[in-house]
């Protein structure tokens, strides 16, 4: 679960005592973390949308059949 610290609250992960960062990490959905939910230490939020690939795969690359060892042809 994507979980972000509330407004005013700072929340450090059990274990590494490491604190949540303000933009919010994905957690575990632990008993811990309920507590935090549950307490108003942390609120449920939406992970930011992820950055496009620097290259995008239009078409997938062409592989070898016959048995032999798989050449990947890579384009130019």
């Amino acid at each position: 679960m994507f979980v972000k610290p509330a407004p005013g609250r700072a929340v450090r992960w059990p274990g590494t005592m490491r604190l949540l960062k303000a933009q919010g990490e994905n957690v575990p959905e632990s008993t811990f973390w309920l507590l935090c939910e549950r307490n108003g230490d942390v609120v449920k939020a939406t992970p930011p949308a992820a950055s496009a690939p620097a290259v995008a795969a239009s078409t997938p690359p062409k592989t070898s059949t016959d048995g032999a060892a798989a050449k990947i042809e890579v384009p130019a």
